[in-house]
């Protein structure tokens, strides 16, 4: 799982090279507009395959075939509506909300509108791609999965160089190589399917309804996708604080493209071991194991925290390197070391709090998994960027990014003890 989702980091960060190096630094702009809209795509995504997964794992790990089939299907027609939902909303309202994004600049938002609606058109692939991604993952076949991720983006990352440098599409060839290779990532998932060797054969789809378990789907995945949400208002947020504040919006706002793509490289691995967590807890939850699935939990959360320091320890000390992976222009690198210093200072707490949420997720836990990953985004962060920047300026933006994973911290304990090692009288709704 941590190659197929750093296999997709390291695309996003090719990707921000190739727009910034041979389009310019307008364009990363439009990129960096474009990311909250991306990261509702991936919300969407978690909310339909996350919260199968929950329910796929303990399936399987029962042994009922005939419910994970049944949950595995309804999860197709409800990625197919939430598609068509997204696909509609962003033509009544999509040119507006470039527009809106783009703070005036006409340029920048004629671009961003561009990415964004071939994105969003190919919604149905990515969604649908996800769902058997995750339903793989839960069959215990990740090391398949992990093959023909690798051909996937090396095929995605070649498509988005000839659109860009060959083609000269602008963004355009980017979105357009990336859905061609989600299109290319279905089929071959369709393929395997249909070879009929796994625990959930192509068949499956044709013989359940494709209404069914929406409602349970939809409950278990909703902390996750409100989680995702969560990093897409953030990063509104921390663009509309720019425009307040900012000498030079434009430039912070390129360097920012600049370091989302690096944290989102970041995040994928951390996400990979929550993910495979997620599997495992859920599978010996569903078989009766829960020693197994405690042991799984306390190795993941060690795991992710050595990745996010090592991620940590990269952007306090190498953020004049990493800003020249996206731009020749020496302004733009030293913002991105300026912004790199402060966001991740304790950022080596944020893996494990991620893994304990998808912990209570794989057991099937939604309230836990919301006080875990809905406080940050939704509470912490508005109140910690406007309040900070009004008082010490772009600065304070960066800040509240440390202040908020300090209180995570102390949340996160207080519900860790509560769970690992119950105290008499506490219980996990005193905890939240």
């Amino acid at each position: 799982m941590a190659v197929v989702m750093s296999m997709g980091g390291i695309l996003n960060l090719v990707d921000g090279v190739f727009v910034g190096r041979f389009i310019g630094a307008e364009a990363l702009a439009a990129v960096s507009l474009a990311f909250p809209v991306a990261m509702l795509l991936a919300a969407l995504a978690t909310l339909v395959g996350g919260g199968m997964a929950s329910l796929l794992a303990r399936y399987l790990g029962a042994g009922d075939r005939r419910g994970a089939g049944r949950v595995f299907a309804g999860a197709h027609g409800l990625a197919l509506a939430v598609s068509a939902l997204l696909v509609a909303l962003w033509f009544g309202f999509g040119a507006m909300l470039a527009g809106a994004m783009a703070a005036g600049n006409a340029r920048v938002a004629g671009m961003a509108r561009d990415y964004l609606t071939i994105l969003i058109c190919g919604a149905p692939i990515y969604l649908l791609l996800g769902l058997h991604i995750d339903a793989l993952r839960n069959e215990g076949r990740a090391g398949l999965i992990a093959a023909f991720s690798v051909c996937v983006n090396l095929f995605n990352i070649g498509a988005n160089w000839l659109g860009i440098v060959v083609l000269d599409l602008g963004i355009s060839g980017s979105a357009l190589g990336t859905v061609t290779a989600q299109a290319l990532g279905l089929v071959l998932a369709l393929g395997i399917r249909a070879r009929g060797t796994g625990l959930l054969p192509l068949q499956v789809l044709r013989r359940e309804s494709w209404g069914a378990a929406w409602g349970a789907v939809l409950v278990l995945g909703l902390p996750l996708c409100l989680s995702f949400l969560g990093i897409a208002l953030v990063a509104s947020l921390v663009m509309l604080a720019l425009h307040r504040h900012a000498a030079e919006y434009a430039l912070d706002v390129a360097a920012y493209g600049g370091v989302t793509r690096l944290l989102g490289l970041a995040f994928l691995p951390q996400m990979a071991i929550a993910l495979a967590l997620q599997g495992i807890a859920g599978n010996n939850a569903g078989a009766g194991r829960a020693d197994r699935a405690m042991a799984a939990l306390r190795l993941a959360m060690a795991t992710a925290f050595l990745w996010c320091l090592a991620v940590m320890l990269t952007g306090i000390f190498a953020g004049q390197a990493v800003g020249g992976w996206f731009s020749r222009d020496p302004r733009v690198i030293g913002a991105v070391a300026l912004i790199l210093r402060p966001m991740l200072a304790l950022y080596a707490i944020s893996g494990p709090i991620l893994v304990l949420a998808m912990y209570f997720q794989a057991l099937g836990q939604p309230r836990r998994t919301a006080v875990l990953t809905l406080v940050k985004p939704w509470l912490l962060m508005p109140a910690l960027i406007f309040g900070l920047s009004a008082g010490v300026g772009v600065r304070g933006i960066w800040l509240a990014f440390p202040v908020a994973d300090a209180a995570m911290l102390l949340l996160a304990l207080l519900i860790g003890r509560a769970t690992l090692r119950p105290v008499p009288g506490f219980s996990m709704e005193d905890a939240a």
